[in-house]
């Protein structure tokens, strides 16, 4: 944890200042250098009407609401449109364990760090091995052969925004893949696009259960 002491100039007397100082939570900063957001973490009850379906399918999915839901749960619109892909990325053809490295490689490639958390604590959770876990956070490859086809497929489609060449798509089918699996991978990132966009633009707390795999994206 660090702190940050700024001050202000709040008037002066016989040429001498007199300031205000404001001691900050570094941890409380973006780490982009942003100031934190003031976007709401809405629960259930508090939630505005519209969103609260959306907020109780996710509870029923996860048995909480994740603090980026709840910042979320602004816009009707926008938790629902989460919702509704949810349902379809994780009730699609590739296993949970999967999912969750395109998720975590998602994350990683957009700097996401409340999200890379949370997919860490999930993938871990659905078996993917915890060396491929640490290599997908490190931008690295995961061994296992299908596991690296799906992380280099999707970190692809993000980093080419979709211009794939023929040699990324040859090495995801060669890996045993067929194209209805590639062109699902595009609503994996789509999803993804969604959480880790809200995230970076609310900049949610990180609930106690991920802080084992907190992130920050390395400076350049």
């Amino acid at each position: 944890m660090g702190w940050l002491i700024t001050s202000q100039v709040i008037g002066s007397l016989n040429s001498h200042e007199y300031r205000s100082y404001t001691v900050i939570d570094s941890d409380a900063l973006i780490h982009r250098g942003q100031p934190m957001s003031a976007f709401p973490i809405y629960t259930i009850e508090s939630t505005p009407e519209q969103s609260k379906p959306s907020l109780e399918a996710l509870q029923s999915a996860f048995g909480i609401i994740p603090n980026i839901a709840g910042a979320m749960a602004t816009s009707p619109v926008l938790i629902g449109s989460l919702v509704g892909l949810f349902a379809k990325v994780h009730g699609g053809s590739f296993s949970e364990e999967q999912v969750q490295i395109v998720l975590l490689t998602n994350a990683v490639t957009n700097a996401s760090s409340w999200a890379v958390a949370f997919h860490s604590f999930l993938a871990v959770k659905e078996g993917v091995d915890a060396t491929d876990v640490d290599a997908i956070r490190e931008r690295r490859t995961p061994k296992n052969a299908k596991s690296a086809a799906l992380s280099t497929l999707a970190r692809a489609l993000i980093e080419k925004r979709g211009h794939l060449n023929d040699k990324d798509m040859s090495a995801f089918l060669d890996a045993g893949f067929g194209k209805d699996h590639l062109l699902e991978v595009i609503g994996i990132v789509a999803a993804s696009t969604i959480t880790n966009y809200t995230g970076s633009v609310t900049n949610p707390p990180l609930e106690a259960a991920f802080q084992a795999y907190r992130w920050r994206a390395p400076t350049a």
